[in-house]
């Protein structure tokens, strides 16, 4: 959540991050109304408990009528102390209803605009010509099935649709891509982390994923747990009501998770194959700084990301998210795109998000400079999303007789293969 004082001082500017998000800015006066009512009830509770303590010091010492008056009068401060009292804790929760609504405030470099309002940064690499190999190119449900590497048929079987098997090779490069993926973090001074699938309603709100992604969320009603659809909400709530010593930050863990998403809204969208489905691993980049810090460290994730699809040989293109495309908790967020090309164009593969104080405020965790305690910042990255990687690899990797040439960076993992080969039936 944002800074109260933040939207007290400079209204104007929450107002324009709403209207940048497509967000309600009507939200920015009903918090201010709220707000100014918890503050002004604080006040007066504050004024009538004091009244009624030097109340308390007159009684024993009067007596006759006087002592009658002032008893009287004790019983209606009591009875004004604990409206009070009911006013001011109504008022606290409709002001923290309503700011946990809020988005982060937009960067101020953010592109303005919907889903297709990016801002193309860079692009790195050069998608091969297919024709000039005199190859048409296969789509990577067709390579995995000839590779013996993925299997959606039987998913489907097992457990509905966007469900899938990877078989053979195929579960063979996830292992490959998730080794390769934690050893270049491990390198880069990452902990690494294996996180709970399951997690506390204040685990998945603190991190924001209640708000406007709450629809995409697997919710077990019976043990009021959560599905996390990223290891960033179990890494945020690694620290929640902690209080880390500035001197120790950054702090840098490298998730390892499965991951679960509903997929709503995505009807009709990447029904083919493993690009969009309901469950899949990921290792997932994920820091604790300082707020002066993060911005940098931003900058650091991506480097990371970037170098990661370079050793995969991946032509791709780094992307500056438009605010209405943000989630409610990035302040800004870079997607790294591959380049699919039985699709041909970009596709996510990574993303990176700075958060600033957003989730930190809401998980209660803070930072200690010597005497002083505020909030710090956290930031999220994604290092390698399996399914994703694998449809990239198969793709732009592919040879003319259905094989696939594995990238170097991931041979060592994979017994030395260099190609994988399509199998006999």
């Amino acid at each position: 959540m944002i800074d109260l004082r933040l939207l007290r001082e400079d209204p104007d500017r929450v107002r324009a991050s709403q209207r940048a998000r497509g967000e309600d800015v009507g939200l920015v006066d009903a918090l201010l109304t709220a707000d100014e009512r918890r503050r002004s009830s604080s006040v007066r509770f504050d004024e009538l408990r004091a009244e009624q303590k030097s109340l308390g010091k007159l009684i024993p010492k009067a007596t006759g009528d006087e002592k009658a008056e002032l008893l009287k009068k004790a019983g209606e401060l009591s009875a004004a102390v604990k409206a009070a009292d009911a006013e001011q804790d109504e008022a606290a929760e409709e002001t923290q209803r309503l700011l946990i609504q809020l988005g982060n405030l937009v960067h101020p470099e953010v592109p303005v605009g919907g889903e297709d309002d990016f801002r193309v940064l860079e692009t790195i690499g050069t998608p091969r010509d297919f024709a000039a190999e005199g190859i048409t190119p296969k789509d990577h449900l067709e390579l995995g099935e000839l590779l013996g590497a993925i299997d959606t048929e039987r998913g489907a079987k097992v457990s509905g649709s966007r469900f899938y098997y990877l078989t053979g090779v195929g579960a063979l490069l996830e292992f490959a891509l998730v080794n390769a993926a934690m050893a270049q973090a491990t390198a880069a001074g990452f902990t690494p982390v294996l996180t709970p699938a399951l997690v506390k309603p204040k685990a998945m709100e603190g991190t924001g994923f209640l708000g406007q992604a709450a629809d995409d969320v697997y919710h077990l009603d019976k043990d009021d747990l959560y599905l996390v659809g990223t290891s960033e909400v179990p890494l945020a709530a690694y620290h929640m009501d902690e209080i880390l010593d500035a001197g120790e930050l950054p702090r840098r863990y490298a998730g390892f998770s499965s991951c679960f998403r509903r997929e709503a809204g995505s009807y009709g969208k990447d029904t083919r194959g493993i690009f969009r489905v309901h469950q899949f691993d990921k290792v997932e980049m994920f820091v604790y700084t300082t707020p002066e810090e993060a911005e940098a460290e931003h900058q650091r994730l991506l480097e990371w990301e970037k170098q990661w699809l370079s050793s995969l040989e991946l032509p791709f293109r780094v992307i500056d998210l438009a605010s209405g495309d943000l989630g409610s908790s990035a302040t800004r967020k870079f997607d790294c795109e591959a380049w699919i090309p039985t699709q041909g164009k970009y596709r996510e593969l990574t993303s990176t998000s700075n958060t600033t104080e957003f989730q930190s405020r809401r998980l209660s965790i803070r930072m200690r400079e010597g005497k002083k305690v505020r909030p710090l910042a956290t930031l999220n990255g994604t290092l390698c999303a399996v399914t994703r990687t694998i449809v990239a690899i198969l793709e732009n990797h592919q040879q003319a007789d259905g094989s696939v040439r594995v990238p170097e960076v991931l041979r060592p993992f994979l017994g030395g293969r260099e190609v994988l080969e399509p199998v006999t039936r």
